[in-house]
C-alpha cells in the first residue's frame, strides 16, 4: 500500500530530467533524507497517534498558529497539484488520440477533470479499494513496461544518453539541481503509514519496515522508469509533461495500440491519484478547521461526515488556476503548477524535523513504541541534515540559478506563486485565529 499510494507516475519525467546523475542523487537523498524522515515519522506516528498526523505533531511542538501554517501549506499543495494534472490530462489525451485542442476546449476539459475529481472525492466511494487497486495495476504495468522496453532497446539499438560512471556522478550545474525537489517529493507521504498502527500486530517493527522498504522500492521503480526514458530521449530534450508518452513512442518506434493503452492507463492514474489523495489532504484540513486553526469553511461536512467544504475549496482554487493558465508567461504550464505544488509540500515538511527535535527535548515522558536510535549527536543529525536539504531544494526550485531567459521564465512565476501562497496563508491563519481565540479540543474527524 505504501508503495502504490505514494508513487506518482507523473513525476517520473521531471525526475528523469536530472539526467544520468539522478542515480547518484536518488542514493544520496535515500540515505541523507529519506532514512531520517522515515525514522522520525515512525517515532512521532507511534508516540502521538491520531487523525491529525503531521498537523498534530507540529501543533503540539509549536502551538496552534504553526499548526495552522502547516495545515495551510499541506492543503494548498493539493489544488495546485490538481491544476497541474488537469493540464497534463489534456496534453496526454491530445497526444495519444492525436487531437488538436484549442485553448477554450482545453480549459473546459480541465475544468471537467477538476470537478469530477472533487465530486467523486467528496463521496464515500472515494474510499473504495478498487480505485487504488486498479491504479496500482496501471502504475506497475507502466513502470515495468517502460523499464523493460528500455533494457531491450539498449541491448539491441543503443541508448540516447551516455551512462558512465562520470555522467552518473553529480554535475555542478545549479540550474539542474531544481529537479532534486522532485526526488524528495517522491519520498514524501510515508508518515501516513504510522496512522495504521492500530491495525498492525507489531507496529514497533512493522512501521519502520513499511517505511524503509517502501522507500527503497519506490526508488527502484523510479530508477527503472528513468532508465527507460534515458534510453529513449536525450536529457536536454526530455519534456517534464510529455516525456513519459514520448519515451514509449520512441522506444516502440511509433504510436501504436500499446502506447495508446499506456496513455489510457496514465489518464486513469491521474484521476485516481487525485481522488485517493483527496482523503488524506481533506481530512487534515477538516481537522484543522475543527481545531479553529483554519477557517470554519474547511470543517464543513456532509451528513456522512465527508469533508465537502475542503473539497469544494479544492475545486474553486484549481478552477481559477486552469482558467488563468493561458495568461501565465511560462511555456510549460504543467511544470509551473507542479513546481509550485512541490514547493508548498516541501515547505510544510520543513516543520516536521524541528517538531521532532522539540518534542523529543520537551516531552521525554511520552511512551514511544518506536524510538529513533542514537544519542544527542545522532538526533541532531537526524533533524538538521534533512532539514537543510529541504530548505536548499526549495531555494533551488524558486530562485533562478543563472540569468538565462529559460531559467528566469521558469523560476520567477514559481517564486511569485510561493510568495503569494505564503502571504495568503498567513492571512487565512490569522483570520481563523482572530475569529476563534479559544481553540476547542479536537475530536476524531474520520469516523468509520
Amino acid at each position: 500500500m505504501s508503495v502504490v499510494v505514494i508513487m506518482v507516475v507523473e513525476s517520473v519525467a521531471p525526475a528523469a530530467a536530472i539526467g544520468p546523475s539522478q542515480f547518484f542523487w536518488w542514493i544520496f537523498l535515500l540515505i541523507l533524507f529519506f532514512i531520517p524522515y522515515g525514522l522520525v515519522s515512525s517515532e512521532l506516528g507511534t508516540a502521538y497517534t491520531g487523525d491529525g498526523g503531521l498537523y498534530d505533531w507540529v501543533r503540539k511542538a509549536f502551538g496552534p498558529r504553526w499548526g495552522g501554517r502547516l495545515a495551510w501549506l499541506y492543503w494548498i499543495n493539493y489544488p495546485l497539484w490538481m491544476a497541474s494534472l488537469a493540464v497534463l490530462f489534456v496534453q496526454v489525451g491530445a497526444q495519444i488520440f492525436q487531437l488538436k485542442i484549442n485553448t477554450f476546449w482545453s480549459i473546459i476539459i480541465q475544468l471537467l477533470f477538476v470537478w469530477v475529481v472533487v465530486l467523486v472525492g467528496n463521496k464515500p466511494v472515494s474510499e473504495s479499494k478498487w480505485i487504488m487497486n486498479l491504479a496500482a495495476f496501471a502504475k506497475i504495468v507502466t513502470i515495468l513496461a517502460l523499464g523493460g522496453l528500455g533494457i531491450y532497446v539498449a541491448m539491441t539499438k543503443g541508448i540516447a544518453n551516455n551512462f558512465t560512471l562520470h555522467t552518473m556522478m553529480p554535475q555542478m550545474n545549479l540550474s539542474g539541481l531544481t529537479n532534486l525537489s522532485v526526488i524528495i517529493f517522491n519520498f514524501l507521504g510515508f508518515e501516513v503509514v504510522a496512522t495504521m498502527a492500530d491495525d498492525m500486530d507489531n507496529p514497533k517493527k512493522q512501521i519502520p519496515q513499511a517505511i524503509i522498504y517502501g522507500g527503497i522500492l519506490i526508488a527502484v521503480f523510479y530508477l527503472v522508469a528513468a532508465f527507460g526514458m534515458g534510453v529513449a530521449i536525450p536529457t536536454d530534450k526530455l519534456s517534464a509533461s510529455s516525456g513519459l508518452i514520448d519515451s514509449f513512442i520512441l522506444l516502440i518506434g511509433k504510436l501504436n495500440w500499446f502506447v495508446v493503452l499506456i496513455g489510457i492507463f496514465f489518464l486513469y492514474i491521474l484521476i485516481s491519484e487525485m481522488i485517493s489523495w483527496a482523503l488524506g489532504v481533506n481530512y487534515v484540513a477538516d481537522y484543522a478547521g475543527k481545531d479553529h486553526t483554519l477557517p470554519s469553511v474547511f470543517a464543513k461536512e456532509d451528513a456522512k461526515g465527508m469533508p465537502v467544504g475542503t473539497g469544494y475549496l479544492n475545486g474553486i482554487i484549481a478552477s481559477i488556476l486552469v482558467i488563468a493558465a493561458p495568461f501565465i508567461p511560462n511555456q510549460d504550464i504543467f511544470w509551473a503548477f507542479f513546481s509550485l505544488n512541490v514547493v508548498a509540500l516541501l515547505l510544510s515538511y520543513t516543520m516536521l524535523f524541528p517538531a521532532f527535535w522539540k518534542l523529543r527535548k520537551d516531552d521525554p515522558d511520552t511512551p514511544r513504541p518506536f524510538k529513533v536510535p542514537g544519542g544527542k549527536t545522532m538526533i541532531n543529525l537526524m533533524t538538521w541534515v534533512p532539514e537543510v536539504l529541504l530548505i536548499l531544494t526549495v531555494i533551488f526550485s524558486i530562485f533562478p540559478m543563472n540569468s538565462s531567459a529559460a531559467e528566469v521564465s521558469a523560476k520567477v512565476p514559481v517564486l511569485i506563486g510561493t510568495i503569494i501562497t505564503l502571504v495568503v496563508g498567513e492571512i487565512v491563519v490569522r483570520y481563523a485565529e482572530k475569529h476563534h481565540s479559544e481553540p476547542v479540543k479536537t475530536t476524531s474527524v474520520h469516523q468509520n
